[in-house]
């Protein structure tokens, strides 16, 4: 597992597998239904959660059987290499398997994150509840519903308003994933961090695994990673 920080907190596989199911909903048998949120979009056709330790793959629930075994198949082949520098390299095979009953018509790929076992010190970011929701007015309106709906949620506050924000907006029982903005005006001045640090410490409270996740074109997540010494344990391939 590659380390940003300090010791790794689980069997990487394991990370992956509690992130595919914080991220989307299951059927019994383990395959995908939906994005895990409130009337959740389709989930995509074909999962890929590439680590150190093998790989997790799912499938949509409505993927037949033949264009199952032949994406299985094709990655117990796929050996990329956990490179946090660049996306992973060819996913043409998957995209050719799937695409003889439908064309593939979006692809997202990103690195995932763990905490390290020790978190960076921090101050300055704030639990928000419904009683001071309003700090979110006006510059990050947008997340008031995730107040009641995905806690924890914790802010910086500049000037009584609030800069950053970061909440649990996909979770299951086991673990909770990071959804994270700064207002444009005040990135790259450490306030995303201090929220990010502050939400992790809140779910590892409730004994649950924080994950962070993003995409490899987010410049700006994977700073925040880098700097708070994030554990890059996997990386995600989806296609829809």
């Amino acid at each position: 597992m590659r380390r940003w920080g300090d010791e790794p907190l689980s069997d990487s596989r394991e990370l992956m597998r509690l992130h595919v199911e914080a991220l989307f909903t299951h059927d019994p048998q383990g395959c995908l239904i939906g994005v895990n949120v409130p009337n959740g979009a389709p989930a995509p056709r074909f999962f890929i959660g590439s680590t150190d330790n093998g790989s997790v793959v799912r499938w949509r629930s409505d993927v037949d059987g033949d264009t199952q075994r032949d994406l299985e198949a094709a990655a117990a082949n796929d050996q990329r290499p956990l490179d946090v520098a660049a996306a992973p390299a060819d996913i043409s095979v998957y995209a050719e398997i799937l695409g003889r009953s439908a064309p593939v018509e979006r692809t997202w790929s990103g690195p995932a994150f763990c905490f390290p076992k020790r978190l960076p010190a921090t101050i300055g970011a704030v639990a928000i509840t419904s009683e001071n929701a309003s700090v979110l007015q006006p510059l990050l309106p947008a997340w008031i519903p995730d107040v009641d709906l995905n806690p924890p949620v914790f802010a910086v506050i500049v000037d009584g308003q609030a800069v950053a924000v970061c909440c649990s907006v996909r979770r299951t029982g086991a673990a909770h994933e990071a959804g994270v903005e700064t207002v444009p005006a005040f990135r790259g001045q450490g306030h995303a961090g201090r929220a990010v640090v502050a939400w992790a410490r809140a779910v590892r409270d409730m004994g649950c695994v924080p994950l962070y996740s993003t995409l490899w074109q987010n410049e700006a997540s994977r700073a925040v990673a880098r700097t708070l010494g994030l554990i890059h344990f996997g990386s995600d391939l989806h296609l829809m």
